[in-house]
């Protein structure tokens, strides 16, 4: 890039409302010609959008890219801007002090406030630096309380956008808690990423992120988690993983092993004729423990089990295996949100269940 007139460039980022036309997100520009001079554009650009281009013949006329969200006259707070960050990428985000002064433990990484010494230009104070305007329009906006949603800004960025709060002293807790926009915005991507969103909440801690996060990896194979993985994961989430899988898979043999209720003895079934039913349900529920899936679907169960009422005449038999199917889809769905451990104490204390969180 050539060298700017720095004072030009000040001049025409200090007042962009001036005779300029303000750029709005590439959603809600409809029937926009190509080729228009903007000066301010999405944070980060969109790939589809055209760069501003410089239609004049003066050489001064530098284009300027300028957050449309962090803009000199954007009105975030009762008192103006008055620092900009720069991004690597040339993007100028308008922001405050004291926003992110109170945010940051290490003063924004030892860059606010300024050094005496530091000259403000015609813009204010400008800090450049090495991230990304992709990344800092994530960050800053979760500073701010505001969601990026619109932005659509993908897995990638907003994992590197973490590690950039954590370098500039943001919490990462406080501002990806639950209900948070951020929060909200990985949670977004659970269902496409999940052990590496997964993953990035173990890395921080977040507690209340890797919770829904778990309950995407119930067909997830542990036999094929790397040394790599586990390393990242960290020894208690990695345990926490561990536990889901065999919790459920345990709790589904133990919700097969009761029988279906036999019913009072008739005179064309008796408790003999009975055995017959609970023989077949002991091979159906043996089919299942032996191959126990954390996954496994209440449409597969049913398909499974249902059939064996083609096997009985007796009526009753039929209606307590139908309540007894029912029961177990009814058990199994409790479980796909909780853990269920049913274990025996002594003698002097009954059969005890309790129940947990998902990981």
């Amino acid at each position: 890039m050539e060298t700017l007139d720095w004072d030009l460039v000040f001049q025409f980022v200090s007042d962009p409302l001036e005779g300029v036309a303000i750029e709005k997100p590439w959603t809600e520009r409809r029937g926009q010609p190509f080729g228009t001079i903007f000066g301010q554009v999405p944070t980060p650009p969109e790939s589809c959008a055209s760069s501003p281009v410089d239609l004049s013949s003066d050489d001064h006329d530098t284009p300027v890219f300028v957050s449309t969200t962090f803009f000199p006259s954007a009105q975030l707070q009762t008192v103006p801007p008055d620092v900009v960050l720069l991004s690597s990428d040339s993007v100028f985000f308008y922001v405050h002090q004291h926003v992110l002064l109170a945010a940051s433990d290490n003063n924004f990484n030892s860059l606010l406030p300024p050094s005496p010494r530091t000259e403000p230009g015609p813009a204010g104070l400008v800090i450049p630096l090495s991230e990304s305007s992709a990344e800092l329009n994530i960050v800053l906006h979760a500073v701010y309380n505001m969601s990026c949603a619109h932005y659509s800004p993908s897995f990638d960025y907003l994992v590197s956008a973490l590690a950039v709060m954590n370098a500039y002293g943001i919490s990462v807790k406080k501002h990806v808690a639950r209900s948070t926009p951020l929060y909200n915005l990985l949670l977004f991507h659970a269902p496409l990423y999940p052990l590496e969103l997964y993953t990035l909440a173990a890395s921080y801690d977040l507690y209340d992120l890797a919770v829904p996060a778990s309950s995407h990896l119930l067909s997830f194979s542990l036999a094929s988690l790397t040394d790599e993985m586990a390393d990242r994961i960290g020894p208690r989430y990695l345990r926490r993983l561990f536990f889901l899988h065999f919790g459920r898979s345990d709790a589904l043999r133990r919700l097969l092993l009761p029988p279906p209720h036999p019913h009072p003895p008739t005179v064309t079934c008796d408790f003999t004729d009975q055995k017959k039913l609970t023989r077949a349900w002991a091979l159906a529920s043996a089919y299942f423990a032996w191959d126990a899936r954390p996954d496994l679907s209440t449409s597969s169960m049913e398909s499974a089990l249902a059939p064996l009422a083609e096997e009985v005449s007796c009526e009753q038999c039929k209606l307590v295996l139908r309540e007894r199917l029912k029961t177990l889809i009814v058990q199994w769905s409790v479980v796909k949100v909780c853990f269920l451990y049913l274990f025996w104490s002594d003698d002097k204390f009954p059969l005890k269940k309790f129940f947990q969180r998902t990981i």
